[in-house]
């Protein structure tokens, strides 16, 4: 009698060696390794508001009465507030957990196996990730020597039958915004352009208003980073009329949790305080520019996100990496071809920068 195949016969194939996404490690494996406890650990590897939430949020959050009720599918409070941050119609305006369902959101929408997608690297690696999970075939394509777009590059692959395009702006990891004159010419390519802003209030440069000119521009942000909701997962896009009601059709129903949707609410109703710490965050990323420049070691990349991504002269990124873990200060550190021997360091408080810089001086002066 034939031994019956394992269901690991039936996974889609393109999905078996498929690479797992690099997400950054919780607390607790940092808490395990440092031996401190959370409260003393440094967090400047993920990008989050180290101010935290509204006050506001968690008091919405306690009192919420409805958890046992599922929330509004459609999401039509959040929608109608969005409307007025954005300056969007409620009715282009689709909520995710997070942009990273709404990335997954896109490739459901439009990619079938073998579509190809360009990917400027490097860049979020959501792109690639999801690209990968839909079987989609990604084209890669380098940025040039300041991070920018190449956009000759782009226009030859695009003429390849391309169906879209991810652009983070600013870039994650290298802070820059992509001008706008660079994505008017994608928005000529016969292909879905997607804007990721999900640094945009750190920056204040949006293409939201595009999206009424151009059927295939799709701009979507987030509030884990200004926002500090990075736990409870909600993002949103702004997308043409015609492929807002496709998602709304596609989408998994209640798709952003009750929690989510309070919280983001809150959020939205609380601006000033909000916006107190972006121009806190602001503030502090030049200062942490300036003292990382004084580093002979280090070249600080100018940036417009929450973070700065810094190249290591004359010494081993991941040893650098290393040293701050072992101290409770946690960092990115990347070795690829195209990042070779980087560093990036989300913006803290003034007092973490005190003490990053500090553990630095030891680190890269001794």
């Amino acid at each position: 009698m034939r031994q019956k195949e394992g269901p690991e016969k039936l996974i889609r194939s393109h999905l078996i060696d498929m690479k797992p996404y690099a997400y950054v490690a919780p607390l607790e494996a940092a808490t395990d390794e440092s031996g401190l406890s959370v409260d003393r650990i440094i967090k400047l590897d993920g990008n989050e508001n180290p101010y935290g939430c509204s006050p506001k949020v968690k008091k919405a959050l306690a009192e919420y009465p409805y958890y046992h009720i599922y929330p509004d599918s459609e999401q039509r409070e959040l929608r109608q507030a969005l409307q007025s941050y954005v300056g969007a119609p409620a009715e282009s305006i689709i909520a995710g957990s997070g942009s990273d369902e709404l990335i997954d959101f896109v490739m459901r929408l439009f990619i079938d196996p073998g579509d190809r997608v360009i990917n400027c690297v490097p860049t979020f690696g959501m792109y690639q990730f999801s690209t990968d999970a839909w079987g989609g075939k990604t084209v890669t394509i380098p940025r040039d020597a300041s991070f920018g777009i190449d956009i000759a590059e782009v226009k030859k692959a695009a003429g390849q039958r391309a169906k879209v395009i991810f652009i983070a702006s600013p870039n994650n990891p290298s802070g820059n915004v992509t001008p706008k004159e660079d994505i008017l010419q994608l928005l000529d390519l016969p292909m879905v352009v997607v804007l990721d802003e999900a640094y945009y209030e750190f920056s204040q440069k949006t293409l939201v208003p595009l999206v009424r000119e151009h059927d295939n521009l799709i701009v979507l942000r987030t509030f884990s980073k200004w926002a500090g909701l990075a736990g409870l997962r909600v993002g949103y896009g702004v997308f043409p009329d015609k492929i807002a009601a496709h998602l709304l059709r596609i989408k998994p129903p209640y798709n952003v949790n009750a929690a989510a949707q309070v919280a983001a609410l809150e959020s939205l109703k609380d601006l000033g305080y909000l916006q107190s710490t972006v121009k806190s965050i602001v503030a502090e990323r030049q200062r942490l520019f300036e003292k990382l420049a004084g580093f002979r070691k280090l070249k600080p990349r100018p940036s417009e996100a929450n973070f700065i991504l810094c190249s290591v002269i004359d010494h081993d990124a991941q040893s650098i990496y290393e040293d701050l873990k072992r101290q409770g200060i946690l960092i990115r550190y990347f070795n690829t071809p195209l990042l070779k021997n980087y560093i990036r360091i989300s913006v803290g408080k003034p007092e973490h920068t005190d003490t990053l810089v500090a553990a630095l001086n030891d680190i890269l002066l001794k």
